[in-house]
Parts: C-alpha cells; sequence; structure tokens
C-alpha cells in the first residue's frame, strides 16, 4: 500500500474511515453524530496521493439551508442552491457517505468532486 492512504491526520479533528481503496475524512461538527449527519464536509484520499473534497447532504439538509437562507436573504433569499463539490446523498450518516465515496471511487468519477492540492 501506498504510504499515502495513511498520511497523518489529526484525528481529534476528522472522523476517520480506511477502505482498502481509500481514506475519507469527515469533518463532524461537535453536535453531528456518525449515524445522523446529513450535512458534512469530506476528504476523499485515494491511494494515488490524490485529495478530493466532497460536502456530502442530504434533500432535507438542502431544504433547511434553503429555508434558512429565504429568512437571511442569502443566496437570492433562497431562491438556489449551489454547490461545486455537492454529493446528496439518499439517507443521513456517514455510512451513507462512505458507501457513495466507494461508487465514486469504482466508477472512476471522483473528477466530479473539488480536487484539492
Amino acid at each position: 500500500m501506498s504510504s499515502n492512504h495513511f498520511d497523518p491526520v489529526d484525528e481529534d479533528f476528522y472522523h476517520v474511515v480506511r477502505e482498502p481503496e481509500f481514506t475519507a475524512l469527515f469533518a463532524l461538527g461537535a453536535d453531528d453524530r456518525v449515524v445522523s449527519v446529513e450535512d458534512v464536509d469530506a476528504e476523499l484520499r485515494l491511494l494515488d496521493g490524490t485529495r478530493w473534497s466532497a460536502s456530502f447532504m442530504t434533500l432535507g439538509a438542502i431544504g433547511t439551508v434553503m429555508s434558512r437562507w429565504r429568512e437571511t436573504g442569502e443566496y437570492g433569499g433562497g431562491a438556489f442552491f449551489q454547490c461545486s463539490d455537492l454529493v446528496i446523498i439518499p439517507r443521513p450518516g456517514v455510512a451513507a457517505m462512505v458507501e457513495a465515496f466507494r461508487a465514486i471511487v469504482a466508477e472512476g468519477s471522483q473528477g466530479t468532486l473539488g480536487r484539492l492540492e
């Protein structure tokens, strides 16, 4: 295995999931639960050393954000939602996010994510 797969990470900051093909780092907030989180930023680290960003959200989380924006006036008062590395998952939880990363890697579609330098 490449040493890039096990680059040091701050496991106090990230929830880390190691799979044979990748390492996934999830920036969970203090109130987030691994089984129920619906909106979290993550990093995908592949064995070749490339790193990719993903913003995972459920449809419910997107609706919550857009409702908040209607109140705050952001993004045209909630008229639209845009995120360049958005990955919509069908259910909450890190397990659903890891499943999505597995599919992305298996299909070679990590280019849909944001490339990190």
